[in-house]
């Protein structure tokens, strides 16, 4: 009995062992080089975004030294001057202006035609909808100038030139393709079961359009009209050559004109930069989440 019990003390258990050898293993550093490759692409990412956004900050920079010139500014402003917001607000205020309605304008235009012209090539049976859907995609080739020059011609005959309602009607031209394309695929996802539910319970094409396909597309309708909004409201080709005076003049034409040969006062010009910035900005940090859902929404059906 003692002679057995001597036999069985000498036995350890191998667990110990085992967790050693994988301790001491170099799989069991994985981990650490998997963090430290980590920290090394993050830095990276920040320098590449450091160097994307260092024109934006040299612009806020610049809009926010005294009337001097763009080589001269410190890289850090320690003296701070409105001077030159003051300037842009006194002289680019009704361009500023004249960019909102014309953005607006053309937001409301493009939604208006783009969102029924979607919702019929989504949902109803429509013979020749491929060969729209393509004639679409192709007027998203044509090179801007080309279409710029035709409308000059046109305008020219209509009168049109040098006025609003003939910039609205050029920059929803843009966002109209667009918004057929975002919205389309959006409302190819909607199940037809839920449009002829509608229709059963009395409502016309019409009313089921308004009362359920326009809520269920409201992350679509988001996305095309900020991208329409961004279209004209950084449009400066339109605004160049259907605007011979300066009575109709968007801020980017202004802030083209507003640098001459020789520019002896880059802090106004770079607040102008600022202040046409912001509109879109603010857009972007409010509309995200829509307009993520919206891009996305009719990738996955």
């Amino acid at each position: 009995m003692t002679e057995t019990t001597g036999r069985s003390a000498p036995t350890t258990s191998p667990e110990p062992v085992v967790a050693a050898a994988s301790a001491a293993s170099p799989l069991a550093r994985r981990p650490r080089r998997r963090g430290e490759h980590g920290w090394g692409s993050t830095a990276v990412g920040v320098g590449i975004i450091g160097v994307m956004l260092f024109p934006l900050y040299w612009m806020l920079n610049v809009s926010l030294q005294r009337s001097s010139g763009a080589v001269a500014t410190p890289l850090l402003p320690f003296e701070l001057s409105f001077d030159g917001y003051a300037t842009a607000l006194r002289d680019q205020s009704g361009n500023l202006l004249t960019s909102l309605v014309v953005s607006l304008g053309a937001v409301a235009l493009s939604l208006l035609v783009a969102t029924p012209a979607a919702y019929a090539l989504a949902q109803l049976r429509i013979r020749w909808a491929g060969a729209v859907l393509l004639a679409v995609l192709v007027s998203q080739m044509v090179p801007g100038i080309v279409i710029a020059n035709a409308l000059y011609s046109a305008y020219s005959d209509l009168g049109l030139l040098n006025s609003i309602p003939g910039l609205v009607l050029a920059d929803a031209g843009l966002g109209i393709p667009f918004g057929i394309l975002i919205m389309r695929a959006f409302m190819s996802g909607i199940p037809p079961s839920v449009i002829e539910a509608a229709r059963v319970d009395g409502a016309g094409q019409v009313r089921a359009f308004v009362s359920v396909v326009l809520p269920m597309s409201r992350n679509a309708l988001i996305t095309a009209g900020l991208f329409t909004f961004l279209f004209a409201w950084g449009d400066f080709l339109f605004a160049l050559t259907l605007t011979t005076t300066g009575d109709v003049r968007p801020v980017t034409l202004g802030i083209y004109t507003y640098i001459g040969t020789f520019v002896n006062d880059w802090s106004a010009v770079m607040a102008t930069a600022v202040l046409a910035s912001l509109p879109a900005l603010l857009l972007l940090v409010v509309a995200q989440r829509y307009v993520s859902a919206g891009v996305t929404g009719g990738a996955v059906k």
